[in-house]
């Protein structure tokens, strides 16, 4: 009886864990991206914040920014820097989520539902955004809520600009996110 009861706990812990580890759906956001020319600019990051503005997983960032260019140019992806505590980051975990800056085209980058540690997060209220320097002080703030384990859909997507000069806005266009559930 021992075992039969030994192995039923067994089975239902073990099951409990592997419902617990399944991700509740991904997240698409997609864009296009024009590559600019000139000094200051084609600097973008891409993250995920929980419902309280925790920083929850970095999906990519620009390796000139991640890799310590903001300590050059602090104008380069100030709110991504500070959410993703890039400065308390070691190399193995920047080399993670970083390329060199991508040419010109569409970009999609897919979010699996699981935080910076790999472990699925619960189902729940998230925020995607992509942060872009234009050109030197010259920045676009994009976010769109989703809902994780929720309908499938695609998120409405706010973008604030911040500096002056509006003749940059071409660098990212046709920003989408889509949740996947």
């Amino acid at each position: 009886m021992k075992k039969i009861l030994s192995g039923f706990v067994f089975t239902c812990v073990v099951g409990l864990a592997g419902t617990a580890a399944q991700p509740r759906g991904t997240v698409e956001v997609s864009f296009t991206y024009t590559r600019q020319g000139g000094f200051a600019s084609n600097q973008f990051a891409i993250w995920i914040e929980d419902a309280r503005g925790n920083h929850v997983k970095t999906l990519y960032a620009t390796a000139f920014t991640a890799a310590g260019g903001w300590k050059i140019r602090e104008q380069s992806l100030p709110l991504w820097v500070q959410k993703a505590n890039i400065g308390g980051l070691g190399k193995n975990e920047i080399d993670v989520f970083t390329s060199a800056t991508p040419g010109s085209g569409t970009l999609r980058y897919r979010w699996d539902g699981k935080d910076s540690a790999g472990q699925a997060v619960p189902a729940g209220e998230y925020r995607v955004y992509v942060e872009a320097t234009l050109r030197s002080e010259n920045r676009v703030l994009y976010s769109a809520p989703v809902q994780l384990g929720g309908q499938s859909g695609e998120a409405q997507v706010q973008s604030r600009y911040f500096g002056s000069g509006s003749a940059e806005r071409g660098m990212i266009g046709n920003l989408r996110v889509r949740v996947e559930s």
